[in-house]
């Protein structure tokens, strides 16, 4: 484990997910791989609401091989394939409780020669401003899936809570009746790195 950055213990985790998706913005998520150690700073969340939010894949509790891991103890980390891109969540419900947070954006913290190596872009703000961005930047897999945030190479950090946040409708979730209309997205103000 690196000595700068220190995981958030299981606890940070136990917050109802609203508030969670809030307390996510400023923290660092952390991957440390062969290659290196990548950071981001948390810019922009999503929370989805388990079984009574018709945009989360657990809606009516649907207990799938993907969503599985979303029953689990808040903190676990739910990676899923989406077209070519890995996306990845925070678990964020009670044991039970299939409630989830993308993390959406975030801003190159450390590491960031490495990401670039890894997702090469002309411009600097495209590199990890969207959730496809990022996971490929900071090499998160599905091979993440299942494991805890605060016991794993994957982990978040302590960050500096930002100024200002703002809060509106999620993104791309158009099929999703009353519920994409939920201001259930959250994103710290004028940060260049959110993704719109």
């Amino acid at each position: 484990m690196n000595d700068k950055f220190i995981p958030l213990p299981k606890e940070f985790y136990q917050n109802p997910t609203l508030d969670l998706a809030k307390e996510l913005l400023g923290c660092l998520i952390v991957k440390e791989t062969n290659e290196g150690i990548t950071s981001g700073i948390i810019i922009e969340t999503e929370a989805y609401l388990g079984a009574v939010d018709q945009a989360a894949h657990s809606y009516q509790n649907r207990r799938t091989k993907r969503t599985e891991i979303m029953f689990h103890e808040p903190g676990h980390i739910y990676t899923y394939q989406m077209h070519t891109h890995c996306l990845v969540n925070v678990v964020s419900g009670p044991v039970g409780t299939p409630e989830a947070i993308l993390i959406r954006a975030v801003e190159p913290n450390s590491g960031i020669n490495l990401m670039l190596n890894r997702r090469p872009v002309t411009n600097f703000k495209n590199l990890t401003s969207g959730p496809g961005k990022l996971t490929k930047a900071l090499n998160i897999t599905m091979d993440d899936y299942g494991k805890t945030f605060y016991n794993s190479s994957l982990f978040i950090a302590k960050g500096k809570k930002p100024i200002s946040i703002e809060q509106g409708k999620r993104i791309g979730i158009d099929n999703a009746g009353e519920a994409k209309d939920y201001p259930y997205r959250f994103w710290v103000t004028g940060n260049p790195f959110v993704s719109r």
